[in-house]
């Protein structure tokens, strides 16, 4: 077999073995849910510490389940960068609007836990399309 065959034929194995990362997308799409919520809507240690343990569940559970695919296909790095990156941008807007401006706003929330929520989904409707 040529190395050029061989090629192709891994690539095609990464590119069918590759939809882990649109669940991944979609379960950390899914937390945003409930972190920005409680982030915004919550005081107090109660808050912290559930922000906490759900964070930690999250992106925990999220660190194993990445650490045990065998396969990324090619572009993921860019890619998963740029989607953390917008979250991150997203995310910190909301917590610096969200207790500055908006503080204890239920619409300002439930807007933006779907903009926080929008990098992932993004990411992932993208991925499902790309398998």
């Amino acid at each position: 077999m040529s190395e050029y065959t061989e090629a192709k034929r891994m690539e095609a194995a990464a590119l069918l073995r590759s939809g882990w990362y649109a669940r991944y997308l979609w379960v950390f799409a899914a937390g945003q849910l409930v972190l920005v919520p409680v982030s915004l809507l919550w005081h107090g240690a109660a808050q912290a510490v559930v922000f906490a343990a759900a964070n930690m569940l999250l992106v925990g559970g999220l660190s194993v389940y990445a650490a045990r695919q065998r396969v990324v296909r090619r572009g993921f790095g860019l890619k998963h960068g740029l989607v953390i990156g917008t979250w991150s941008v997203m995310f910190a807007a909301t917590v610096v609007l969200g207790t500055e401006v908006f503080r204890d706003d239920l619409a300002f929330t439930v807007v933006a836990a779907v903009a926080c929520a929008l990098p992932a989904v993004a990411g992932a409707v993208t991925e499902r399309r790309a398998a």
